[in-house]
């Protein structure tokens, strides 16, 4: 782009001594005048050369400008876009604030049920079949101790509840074999529990001279007859996986 362009004013006086002959005749005078037009044609050049350069200076400017503009535009843009995730993180806090007071008062209510449901467990499990009872004693106090901390968070404490709970409710459907101290005739001696579910708990020697069962009735245990040895063995064997899963005959009318 040119703003100005100056035409030489030494091509202008030569094309004014060509056309007139007489002025070419007297050179003498003429040769100032073409000087002098030689000075300012040059300085015109100068001038021009100024002109250009101002006008690369706004070209650039104005696309500076444009470039600026541009940016502007797109700012704009991310600033209206930061201001709705803003304003959505406003209203998520607002919400959170809620949500925190809610859980305060969840909380204040969650111990006393907590409580409540582990007197719960402790009655259950004294009303049921004598089954692990270190066991299941120990983990009834671990869960008493447990809520006295100050450093659980309630949520973990009630996970531990829950979880106090869940075992409780497999043992209603597993079949399970294990070893303790029994009185037997007034005599305490090792034997092998076997317990199916929750609906038989009875006992073995280990020498297999003597079984009995848990009468749910009388809440007592009653010696079962010899017809039986060779069942519970067989109960016993499939309980600690030594024999594949099979029918048992056992006196469960016992139970209620």
């Amino acid at each position: 782009m040119r703003l100005l362009t100056l035409l030489p004013l030494a091509i202008l006086a030569t094309s004014i001594a060509i056309a007139n002959p007489s002025l070419a005749q007297q050179d003498q005078y003429l040769e100032p005048v073409v000087n002098e037009a030689a000075k300012i044609n040059e300085s015109a050049a100068g001038s021009q050369q100024k002109i250009n350069k101002m006008t690369d200076q706004i070209d650039s400017k104005m696309q500076q400008f444009k470039v600026l503009n541009k940016e502007i535009e797109g700012l704009n843009v991310y600033n209206s876009q930061l201001r709705k995730q803003i304003e959505n993180q406003l209203a998520e806090m607002q919400d959170l604030n809620g949500a925190i007071d809610e859980v305060s008062v969840i909380e204040r209510q969650i111990t006393p049920l907590m409580m409540r449901m582990i007197e719960g467990l402790k009655q259950f499990v004294a009303l049921d079949i004598p089954f692990l009872p270190d066991e299941r004693s120990r983990r009834l106090a671990d869960l008493e101790a447990l809520m006295d901390r100050a450093d659980v968070a309630p949520s973990e404490k009630f996970r531990r509840v829950m979880e106090a709970y869940q075992v409780e409710m497999d043992y209603g459907r597993t079949l399970e074999a294990y070893s303790g101290l029994h009185t037997v005739e007034g005599q305490e001696r090792d034997v092998d529990f076997l317990r199916v579910g929750r609906t038989a708990l009875v006992y073995q020697t280990r020498d297999a001279s003597m079984q009995g069962i848990w009468n749910k009735q009388t809440r007592q245990w009653e010696e079962l007859p010899d017809s039986y040895r060779s069942q519970v063995t067989k109960g016993l064997r499939m309980a600690k996986k030594q024999l594949a899963p099979d029918l048992l005959m056992l006196p469960v009318a016992l139970t209620d």
